[in-house]
C-alpha cells in the first residue's frame, strides 16, 4: 500500500517549518523550507496541507472581525488573544504599515486598524495567497488552521490552561502540555521531543505538528470548519479555520 501523506505548516524565522506524516503510520518527517510552494514540491507529495496562516482575505471587514476569527476566539479562554484580527485584502496588500492602517480604516466597519503583530506575518499571508491564486489546483488541498485551536481541539474541546509563551519567550510547563496531547494524538516522544532544526524555534516545531494532526483529521474527514459552511472571498478562496 503507497504511503499517504499529509502535511502542517507553521511560518518560522527560516520561512517555513513542516511536519510531512503519513497518514497511516508514526512515521514524522520534519523540515524547513523557504517557500510555500516548496511544501507541494517534497518528496512526500502531500495530499492535504494544514497551515498557520490566514486564507480568504475580504474585501471588507464586519464589526466583529473575519468570520473565523469570531468563531474560534470562545472557545480559547485565555488564550484567544492568539487569534490575531485579520483585515481586508487590500490592506493585506498595502506597502507598508502606515498605508495598511490608512486602508484598513477605510475598508472595517467600525474603522480598525492593523495590529504590529498580525502586519508582521503579511508576507507570509501574501505568499500562501498568491501561491493558491496562481495554482488554483491546489485550493482543495489547502486549510487555514490555527495552532491553538488545533490543540483546543486535542484536548477535548476545552481551552488551554498554560500558554506556550511568557513575555516572548518559550514557557516549559506549556510546551509540555501541548508535547502530552500530540503524544495522545499518536506523536512519538522522538518527534515531539527533537531539537527544532535550523531556522525554526521548541513552539514552531510543536505547532506544525499540531497543525498536522488536524491535516490527519482533514483526510479522515474528521475536521469541522469555523465557520461552518465555509466562507468565499471575492476570488474563491476559502474562509475557514479548521479543526
Amino acid at each position: 500500500m503507497p504511503a499517504t501523506w499529509v502535511a502542517g505548516a507553521d511560518g518560522c524565522r527560516g520561512g517555513w517549518i513542516v511536519a510531512f506524516a503519513e497518514a497511516n503510520s508514526d512515521d514524522v518527517r520534519i523540515r524547513v523550507l523557504s517557500k510555500f510552494a516548496d511544501v507541494f514540491a517534497a518528496p512526500e507529495q502531500p495530499q492535504i496541507v494544514a497551515v498557520d496562516i490566514p486564507i480568504g482575505l475580504p474585501a471588507v471587514i464586519g464589526p466583529m472581525g473575519r468570520e473565523p476569527e469570531r468563531a474560534v476566539r470562545p472557545l480559547l479562554g485565555e488564550r484567544q488573544s492568539s487569534v490575531f484580527a485579520v483585515p481586508s485584502r487590500q490592506a493585506v496588500y498595502a506597502p507598508d504599515y502606515g498605508a495598511a492602517c490608512r486602508v484598513a480604516l477605510d475598508t472595517s466597519d467600525p474603522p480598525r486598524k492593523v495590529s504590529k503583530q498580525l502586519f508582521m506575518i503579511v508576507p507570509k499571508i501574501r505568499e500562501v495567497d498568491e501561491t493558491l491564486r496562481g495554482a488554483p489546483a491546489l485550493v482543495p488541498r489547502v486549510f487555514e488552521v490555527h495552532p491553538e485551536v488545533a490543540f483546543w481541539r486535542l484536548n477535548g474541546g476545552r481551552a488551554l490552561a498554560e500558554p506556550k509563551k511568557v513575555k516572548g519567550r518559550p514557557y516549559g510547563p506549556g510546551l509540555s502540555l501541548r508535547r502530552i496531547l500530540l503524544a495522545g494524538d499518536g506523536f512519538s516522544q522522538s518527534v515531539t521531543g527533537q531539537a527544532a532544526p535550523a531556522g525554526a524555534a521548541a513552539d514552531d516545531l510543536l505547532d506544525a505538528l499540531a497543525c498536522a494532526a488536524i491535516a490527519r483529521r482533514l483526510l479522515a474527514g474528521r475536521a469541522t470548519p469555523f465557520p461552518d459552511p465555509p466562507l468565499r472571498d471575492g476570488f474563491g478562496l476559502p474562509v475557514a479555520i479548521w479543526a
